[in-house]
This record gives structure tokens, sequence and C-alpha cells, in this order.
């Protein structure tokens, strides 16, 4: 008799789901706007689903209804929510409280949003295993101290000592995957927990987070703006736009053979193919043998950097997590004073103080943040906080000013639409572009980008990086480009600086950078970034450990 095969066991089955929110405008009657349309699929046991779309497209607000829970005026209104065989939108409080934590985890987008910064990183990952019962504290830490290792953190035996501000935004990150998966749930709700990684440690966060997977047979939903990434780890693709689902399938299928118009834009899209300009002849901003420290100048994170900036020119910086590159930005705006080292602006010597920098030099020298959830005031309107920068360095106020934040978000494809909203009406994605037109208000001679399109789909994304190249070419604005992302380094930069451990280990010329031979750390960047093939992330991995053992 013919063996038979085992079941699949349906795990999270949503039905017909349709979420909607109330918005208040100011001086108008509220107003319902549908959030999520009409949306279906099925998670089995051990299996993942990747969820892709561009922002606002209603991923997130699907994650988190897998786990019955809605940001403030959202609301289900049609559908349901199954979980472990049980509609969890009908289920009460003190049982949805239960479940998080337990049966399902999430993993957010923004991590420094996420964490108590009061309380120590071990305290926080262990206290769902400790609150369910799941665990004693010394088999919790065990576990959490095992997971910090397979994540690629660093001292994973002591990295649970320290507090949330000292540690990366990268390495946070990785913190918030052990603390989903140290209770070992049933279901994950991965919402972008890669985009704060460099190439290098996504490798391994991913090859963790697929291994975990197949070792405990937990369920995820894997939330992405990268088919990319999300080529690696799932088993099958939905794509959302404007809260609609457009296409469902295999990942094989929505890889290889995508039957939506959408769905081949976001599969073939193309990088922009910048070509390097030559430099001014003199730079705009100089940095000369720089070196900052944290702790009263004991933890040195910037060690003798030099590197220059010309106008019209964009200077990528690209490292892993940890690498300095942020630091690096800090220094230049004032935030750390540097110990040694000056860094000039025009010809003059910039004050290494913020607090002694006079208001031009605040105006021509403006950044945006990698974290947008932590970068605006959520008390203001997306109109006051663009706005504000065209009062303090323009005197700009009422229709004037009125007028030139409406073009600013048309400038940054949001629409004049959004004038009124404020940031927690926004996605990820579009508090991100509020940053960039609050920057661009300033009309800056410099612009600091800090992993500005990390949250962006690629559609959107190239969109923005457009913008940029363009605003460039008009202004002559110098961008110094922080950025993990090497496709966003080929299509973007003119000079490159590649740091590792605080120190710049490669710069130069695009082009130069980019050709062979590379040092060790170069090639492994170059070597680390997905490609939208199934079975890349393996190959990428069999490849590490084979240049390993050569060495």
């Amino acid at each position: 008799m013919a063996e038979s095969k085992a079941k699949p066991c349906l795990l999270l089955d949503i039905r017909n789901l349709r979420i909607e929110a109330t918005v208040f405008p100011p001086g108008q009657p509220p107003k319902n706007i549908v959030l999520v349309d009409d949306v279906s699929l099925t998670l089995e046991k051990g299996k993942v689903l990747g969820v892709i779309g561009e922002s606002g497209a209603g991923k997130s607000t699907i994650g988190l209804s897998s786990m019955g829970y809605g940001r403030g005026g959202v609301r289900v209104t049609c559908g349901e929510v199954i979980l472990n065989g049980r509609n969890i939108l009908t289920q009460g409080r003190n049982s949805i409280r239960k479940l998080r934590g337990h049966e399902v985890c999430y993993v957010a987008q923004s991590a420094a949003a996420a964490f108590n910064p009061a309380r120590r990183l071990m305290d926080q990952v262990v206290e769902s295993s400790l609150k369910h019962g799941l665990a004693n504290r010394a088999e919790a830490e065990r576990r959490a101290v095992a997971l910090f290792r397979k994540l690629s953190l660093p001292d994973p035996e002591h990295i649970g000592r320290r507090y949330p501000h000292q540690v990366s935004g990268g390495q946070l990150q990785r913190v918030m995957t052990a603390m989903a998966l140290c209770p070992e749930p049933d279901l994950i709700i991965f919402d972008e927990p890669t985009t704060a990684l460099d190439v290098t440690t996504q490798i391994d966060v991913l090859a963790a987070i697929k291994e975990a997977i197949r070792a405990t047979r937990v369920a995820a939903l894997y939330i992405t703006h990268d088919l990319a990434v999300v080529a690696q780890v799932a088993d099958d693709i939905i794509v959302l736009r404007n809260g609609r689902m457009v296409e469902k399938g295999t990942t094989h299928q929505i890889i290889k053979e995508p039957k939506q118009d959408y769905t081949q834009a976001l599969v073939s899209v193309h990088h922009i193919d910048h070509q390097e300009k030559p430099a001014t002849p003199w730079p705009v901003l100089s940095v000369k043998n720089v070196t900052a420290a944290y702790g009263n100048g004991v933890l040195k994170v910037l060690k003798n950097v030099s590197v220059a900036i010309h106008a019209g020119q964009t200077l990528a910086v690209v490292g892993e997590s940890g690498s300095g590159k942020s630091t690096l930005a800090r220094a230049i705006t004032g935030l750390l004073p540097p110990q040694d080292g000056e860094i000039t602006f025009g010809g003059r010597k910039l004050s290494n103080r913020l607090a002694d920098r006079t208001k031009e030099d605040l105006r021509q020298v403006q950044m945006i943040y990698q974290m947008a959830d932590v970068a605006m005031n959520p008390r203001h309107t997306v109109g006051t906080i663009i706005g504000r920068p065209l009062t303090f360095y323009f005197g700009l106020r009422g229709a004037e000013r009125n007028q030139r934040v409406k073009e600013l978000l048309e400038e940054i494809e949001m629409g004049t639409g959004y004038i009124d909203r404020y940031p927690a009406e926004l996605s990820g994605g579009q508090k991100q572009r509020v940053c960039i037109a609050r920057a661009l208000a300033a009309k800056p001679k410099l612009i600091i980008c800090d992993e500005v399109t990390s949250a962006l789909d690629p559609l959107v994304a190239n969109g923005i990086l457009k913008l940029l190249l363009n605003l460039q070419q008009i202004e002559q604005v110098a961008y110094l480009f922080i950025t993990h992302d090497i496709a966003t380094v080929r299509s973007i930069a003119d000079a490159i600086a590649v740091m590792y451990r605080g120190e710049v280990v490669r710069y130069g010329p695009k082009r130069q950078v980019l050709t062979p031979p590379f040092d060790d750390y170069t090639d492994l960047l170059l070597s680390s970034v997905p490609e939208m093939e199934i079975g890349w992330l393996e190959t990428a991995i069999a490849g590490r450990k084979m240049a390993s053992a050569g060495n």
C-alpha cells in the first residue's frame, strides 16, 4: 500500500479582510479611509509567506492584524483572522494578550522605537518567556545567548547587559529578532527585519531566520519591499498595492513568471545608470584626520578618517553596522565633536560643536536620519514639519510657506493631500519622504543622507534617487550618502569610502573602488548583495565558508 502523505497543517487563515481608519483633518469633518481591502491568505506551519508591496500598501497593517492588533483609530470592518483554529478578532482582550509573545511574536521595522531605553537588552529579550511561564530565567538567558550567537551579534555572552543606545541600529534589529525567537512561537511576523542591516550581516540573519523556521516549524509572515531578500526565505509570495492583493503565487512563479503589470515592474526594476562626474577643483566639505569617540574618549569609533565631498557630487559611505558610517555624519554635523582632526566647509573650518555654529552653517548642512519614526514630532502635521525650516531660515509664513510645502510634497511624490496628516497616519516610507522634504526645504549645499531609501520599495526608491540626482544637477548640492545597499551606491555615487571598524579601508572614485583587485572586506561587501535568484543565499553562505576555510 502506498504511504500516505501528511496533510499540511494550516496555522493562519485570513479571509476577506477589510481594515479601515478614521482620520480627523484639522477644520474638517472626520473621514474614513480603507487601508486593506478584501485580502485573503493562508499560511501553513513551518512555511514562510512573503508579503511584498510599496509603502502604504497595507503590509504592516495585515501583519499586525495577525496578532489581533490595530493602530489607534484602525478597525477591522469585515473578515476573519483565524490563528490555530480560532478567530482572534472575536477574542477578548485577555485572550489576545496571552497569545502575543507566546503563539505569535513580532519583529518591528524600527527597533529603535520598539525597545525600552531604560531596560537592559537581556531583560527585554527574555521577558515574554518569563511572563508566559515558558522557561525559567536561566533557561531563557541560555537560549537568548545562543540566538545572539546565531545572529552574529558581537560578544554574545555579554551584549545582553547593554542598553539599547549602546548598540548600533543593525545590532539592535538583530536583538529584536532574537527576542521574537526566544519564546518559540507558532508564528512570527517579520516586518522589514533586515532593512537596517548591512549586506554582510543580512546574509547571516536571513540564514539564521531560515534555519530557525526549518528547525522549529515556526511559520512566518515576511513583510518587505525587497524581492531579492524575500526570494531567499519565502515559500510563497503575495503582492499588495493600495491595500489590495495584486498577485499571489509560489516564490518561483512570482520571480520568474509574474502575471500582473505591477509585479512585472517590481521584478524588472532597473537601477539608475549614474555616470561618475569629475570632481571640482575644491571640495565643499573636507574631513581631515578626524578621530571621534564615545564615553569620555574611551571608545574610539572614528580613527584618523579623511574624506572630501565636492559640489554637485555624491560620496557614498558604505560598511557594516557599527563601522562608523553614522558616527562620521554626527561628527560632520557637530553632534559628536571630534577629538582630533578638522572639518572644513567651503574652505572655512567648522566649529566642532553644533552649539557654536552659525545659523547659516546649520542651513548649509542638512541631515536626513535613518530612523524616520523618531525623527519627527508626532504632534505636528506634515505641513508644520516641512514648513519649520522655511520659516526658520527664510522667514516664510502663511500662504507663501503653505505653497512651498505643497511644492515639496509634490517633489517627493506624496501629493498635497498629506499636508494635514500626522506622522502616526503615515507608513514608514512616507515618514522618510517627509524627512527628505524637510531637508530639501532649507536649500542646503550638503545633505547627509543616512539610509534614506532603506524603507522604500524598489520603484519608489528609484524615484527618490532620481529626485535627488535631479536636484543635485540643478542646485549643485552635494550628498554624503550613507548606505549598506551596493545597488544604491552604483546608482548614485561619484566617489565611495568603504569603512570598517572606524577606519576608511578603500576610498576613491566609484569606478576605481568597484574595480578589482579588492581588499578582503570590500570583496565580502560586494559578494554579499542579494540577487533575485532562488537559492542564492545558500550559494553565498557556501562561498563564504569556502573563503574562510581558504584563509
